[in-house]
């Protein structure tokens, strides 16, 4: 479990943190990861966003899926950054 890996951590090294986190996962280990960044989001095999904001406005289940059901997640915050983030790259 990774509590916000890419906190501190230079762009240049995502590309190698996602490497390592695919490995993990392709040896066949569980890897739960608590992010924010939309690169990592977009490389999940699944994900739950918790919300709908933080605080007391947050802790509710708001969507449980793949990154690409995501998108359609009207409700959430993430997926419309995610879709925000996709229409601009």
């Amino acid at each position: 479990m990774l509590d916000e890996p890419t906190t501190g951590l230079h762009m240049a090294d995502l590309e190698q943190l996602l490497s390592i986190l695919n490995r993990l996962v392709n040896e066949g280990n569980s890897v739960i990861v608590i992010e924010h960044n939309v690169d990592i989001v977009k490389n999940a095999d699944w994900v739950v966003d918790i919300g709908p904001e933080g605080g007391t406005r947050g802790g509710s289940v708001i969507f449980e899926g793949t990154p690409r059901q995501l998108l359609d997640a009207e409700d959430s915050l993430t997926g419309a950054y995610l879709r925000q983030t996709i229409r601009t790259t």
